[in-house]
């Protein structure tokens, strides 16, 4: 049976599908490919061409019309025949594919089908490091192969072929063993999945147990879409050693730290970052990982400024806390990176001059970016600028939280009055 949990990464040539449809425009379809050509690069991949298609929805059999498909396989073989050029070994779809989209495209296009979702997968099972999260990925690799465990019966068919005796649709020693061989599969998967399920269930049953012994802190969670520098500020805050790098989803287990500013101690969590089109069977999974964002009394959600699309990243992040039932939380935006940030004014910005560029931390307090949460800040992590501003920020909140929650439980603030 196919192994579908340990993925090594290695460098292989690829090619990105996407679709431009009514739902989402040719801009928004670049955005996403852009997006997938990074995710592709923190899995060990080289892209080095994208195709797209305008289509009212994806095509049921082929995802993308039989022409372009054509296309695609014409210039995987042209490649392939090309001294100078590499061999494409794999072709990435930006959105998940059904099993029949799986076998189709694989026929058609002899090379390796990855869709969004699987890639994503690919890179959680690279990142995972300890049981815990590696029995997350497991889990959510199970769930999103079963439905597609067709595929991997397609050489029986194969062997089936033509009308003679012992083929076609009369091939009862071919088909019966592969049904066979099938649901036996299928029931190992289910049987694993549900072991898997049991010792999540253990985990979060400690993992409470563990948030209940943490005495009476506030919490704090630093949230955000991946690769947006949550790890950086968590170092830098928690003055800790949490892996950070700046590739896509470089964090997945949650790291809680106790911190202290001034006199006020509270616990801070760096959470693994959210997506778009993030698969439901991750959430699903990574329960345990996204109750510390569930149960958190603060959050710190923490924006990449100078990413071209950070505005929509925002939205994907506030539509998965609404999905968690985290959208009523107090909240600070927290704009980091702003050393990178080149200044695009908008209309309503009480700036002058109106195209000053890398605009000062004074002034971006002043731009629509500010207006956008009643609680912001503006930061660079990696230049530790403005730092101690969030920290006064942070102190206040928490300290006002604390009174909130213990008001009986004054002992942290014996220096307050002094």
């Amino acid at each position: 049976m196919k192994e579908f949990v340990i993925s090594e990464a290695q460098t292989e040539k690829t090619i990105l599908v996407g679709l431009i449809t009514q739902a989402q425009n040719e801009q928004k379809t670049q955005e996403y490919l852009d997006e997938l050509a990074f995710l592709a690069e923190t899995a060990g991949a080289e892209v080095v061409k994208s195709f797209t298609q305008k289509l009212d929805y994806p095509n049921s059999v082929t995802y993308v019309g039989k022409g372009k498909l054509q296309e695609i396989r014409a210039y995987i073989e042209q490649c392939a025949e090309d001294e100078e050029a590499e061999e494409i070994g794999m072709v990435i779809f930006d959105d998940e594919l059904s099993a029949k989209q799986l076998r189709n495209i694989e026929a058609e296009l002899k090379v390796k089908i990855l869709d969004r979702t699987s890639l994503i997968l690919d890179i959680f099972a690279m990142r995972a490091q300890t049981a815990n999260a590696k029995t997350q990925v497991e889990l959510a690799q199970y769930k999103y192969m079963l439905p597609r465990l067709t595929r991997l019966w397609t050489h029986l068919e194969r062997q089936g072929g033509g009308s003679g005796a012992g083929g076609g649709k009369g091939s009862v020693g071919l088909r019966g063993p592969g049904e066979t061989q099938l649901e036996m599969d299928r029931r190992i998967i289910l049987n694993r999945m549900s072991l898997l399920k049991k010792q999540l269930a253990e985990i979060d049953k400690q993992k409470a147990t563990q948030r209940k012994n943490r005495g009476r802190l506030i919490r704090v969670a630093l949230v955000g879409y991946t690769n947006v520098g949550k790890s950086t500020l968590m170092n830098l805050l928690a003055k800790s050693e949490v892996f950070a790098e700046n590739k896509l989803f470089a964090t997945l287990d949650t790291t809680v730290r106790k911190v202290i500013i001034e006199n006020l101690p509270f616990l801070l969590s760096d959470t693994v970052g959210f997506i778009r089109k993030l698969p439901t069977d991750l959430v699903d999974s990574f329960k345990s990982t996204l109750d510390e964002v569930r149960e958190a009394d603060l959050l710190l959600h923490v924006v990449d400024i100078s990413h071209p699309d950070f505005e929509d990243q925002i939205k994907v992040v506030e539509k998965t806390l609404a999905d968690l039932g985290c959208s009523e939380k107090p909240l600070v935006l927290v704009f980091n990176k702003t050393d990178a940030y080149t200044f695009t004014p908008k209309e309503d910005d009480d700036l002058t001059p109106k195209t000053k560029e890398n605009v000062s931390l004074d002034e971006l307090m002043q731009t629509w970016m500010a207006k956008m949460h009643d609680s912001c800040i503006f930061i660079s992590a990696r230049e530790r600028d403005n730092i101690e501003n969030l920290k006064t920020m942070m102190y206040n909140r928490v300290r006002e939280l604390h009174v909130q929650k213990y008001p009986y439980n004054d002992f942290l603030y014996q220096t307050y009055e002094e």
